[in-house]
């Protein structure tokens, strides 16, 4: 079977990068930023807040910003929110589904004859 050609219908899409690299930030920082981060959720400036908490890392911000993209039907946003958090109890059943469409396309892509 050709992954490639599997996969390559969804080279479009963005995906997505964990990297480590955090900026230093003490405590102080960290909590007025956290602040402004859930007035701009509050607000519903949700990207600004998203911004912060990942600045951050402040997890219950992060797990607020995969509930709302998962209010959205917006999975794959909400699975990075919550991977990054993190909260395997949200991104779990996320990962279930989306490891279920996966197999189904290849198994589509299986059926089909050669070209």
């Amino acid at each position: 079977m050709d992954y490639k050609k599997v996969f390559c219908r969804f080279e479009v899409q963005n995906g997505f990068m964990k990297t480590v690299a955090k900026p230093a930030i003490d405590g102080a920082q960290k909590a007025v930023l956290n602040r402004k981060g859930n007035v701009l959720y509050n607000s519903g400036n949700i990207e600004g807040a998203k911004r912060i908490f990942l600045t951050t890392g402040y997890t219950d911000g992060l797990v607020r910003i995969g509930d709302y993209y998962i209010s959205q039907g917006r999975d794959i946003d909400a699975l990075r929110m919550y991977w990054i958090a993190p909260d395997h109890t949200k991104s779990e059943p996320i990962i279930e589904r989306l490891s279920t469409i996966i197999q189904t396309l290849l198994h589509e892509e299986e059926d089909q004859p050669n070209e």
